[in-house]
C-alpha cells in the first residue's frame, strides 16, 4: 500500500473510520506514516493529533479504542479508509460517532422497507394499507402468507422464468418481514443468529 504524505503541508493524510460490522462512520482523524505503523503494529488505530503535536491511539485515556479490522488507501493515495471494531462510544462526547449518529446496522433498502412495515403495524387503523391489513388479521395469517409465498418461490425454481422468480422472491422476502415484526424481531436479529453461526 503507498500512501503519498506530499499532497498535504504538514504530511498528514485523512483516515475516515468505518465500523467493520454496521459500517456507520465513526469518526475522521489524520495520519502520518508514524501512525500507520503503529496502527498497523499494535492493530489499535492511531492517529497523528494535530493539536498535541503527537501520535495519539484512539482509547489510550478513556479505553474506548478501535481495534483494526483493515485499511485501504483511495484511488489517488491520498487518504484512507479504515475498518474497525470500535470498544465503546467513538466521540469524546460520549456518542457512538462524531456526528451523534446511532451506530446500528443498516441494510440500505431493507431497513427503508423495514421502518415502513414498523409504520404500518404502529398504525394498524389505516384501512388503505396492505401491511396493517394483515396485522390486524393477527400472526396466523401473516404466517400463512409467508408459507404461500414460499411455496410458489419454489415452484418459479424450478421453471425457467427468472422474472417471476424474482417476482416471488420479492413478495416471500416482504412477507417473512412482516412476520418478523409480526413476532417481535427485526432483520437484525437474524443477522446476528447468522454471524454467530459462523
Amino acid at each position: 500500500m503507498t500512501i503519498n504524505f506530499t499532497k498535504s503541508t504538514d504530511g498528514l493524510v485523512p483516515a475516515i473510520i468505518q465500523d467493520a460490522t454496521t459500517k456507520t462512520v465513526l469518526m475522521l482523524g489524520y495520519m502520518n506514516q508514524e501512525a500507520v505503523d503503529k496502527t498497523k503494529e499494535t492493530k489499535k488505530v492511531t492517529f497523528y493529533s494535530r493539536s498535541k503535536n503527537r501520535l495519539w491511539t484512539k482509547g489510550e485515556e478513556s479505553g474506548n479504542f478501535l481495534n483494526l479490522v483493515s485499511m485501504m488507501v483511495d484511488c489517488d493515495n491520498d487518504s484512507l479508509l479504515i475498518t474497525a471494531n470500535p470498544v465503546g462510544p467513538t466521540c469524546h462526547t460520549g456518542t457512538d460517532t462524531c456526528w451523534k449518529e446511532e451506530n446500528i446496522s443498516s441494510y440500505g433498502f431493507l431497513s427503508e422497507l423495514e421502518n415502513i412495515i414498523t409504520d404500518r403495524k404502529d398504525n394498524p387503523e389505516n384501512k388503505n394499507s396492505y401491511v396493517a391489513s394483515l396485522f390486524r388479521d393477527g400472526i396466523n395469517k401473516v404466517a400463512q402468507k409467508v408459507g404461500e409465498e414460499a411455496v410458489e418461490v419454489v415452484i418459479e425454481a424450478k421453471d425457467d422464468n427468472d422474472h417471476l422468480f424474482k417476482d416471488e422472491s420479492a413478495d416471500l422476502l416482504f412477507h417473512y418481514l412482516i412476520l418478523l415484526q409480526a413476532k417481535g424481531f427485526k432483520l437484525n436479529d437474524i443477522v446476528t443468529v447468522l454471524k454467530s453461526r459462523h
